[in-house]
C-alpha cells in the first residue's frame, strides 16, 4: 500500500482497487483508521486527539490532490505524494 504523505508520527496510505467511498488510509502509534477526504474517521480508530486533528486539517488542505490521487488509483496509474503538515 503506498505511502503518499508522513507527518508528526502520521502515515497517510492509500490502497490500489480500493472501493467507494473515496477515501485513506491513516496510521498513527500502531493504531489504524480510514478517513473520507475531510479527514473524518469512517472506520478504525486513532486515540490521539492531536493526530486525529492535524490528520483532519492535512486532508482538508489537500482535497484535491487526494481526489486526483484516488482517479489514478481507480486507472491503476502511480500515486502522487502529497505535501505533510510542517
Amino acid at each position: 500500500m503506498p505511502i503518499i504523505s508522513t507527518f508528526f508520527g502520521i502515515v497517510i496510505r492509500m490502497f490500489y482497487k480500493e472501493h467507494e467511498p473515496p477515501h485513506f488510509h491513516v496510521e498513527h502509534q500502531g493504531q489504524q483508521a480510514k478517513c473520507d477526504f475531510d479527514g473524518n474517521i469512517i472506520a478504525g480508530y486513532i486515540r490521539s486527539r492531536t493526530a486525529r486533528s492535524l490528520t483532519r486539517q492535512w486532508a482538508v488542505s489537500h482535497r484535491r490532490e487526494l481526489a486526483a490521487n484516488w482517479e489514478r488509483m481507480k486507472r491503476g496509474q502511480a500515486l502522487d505524494q502529497i505535501e505533510p503538515l510542517e
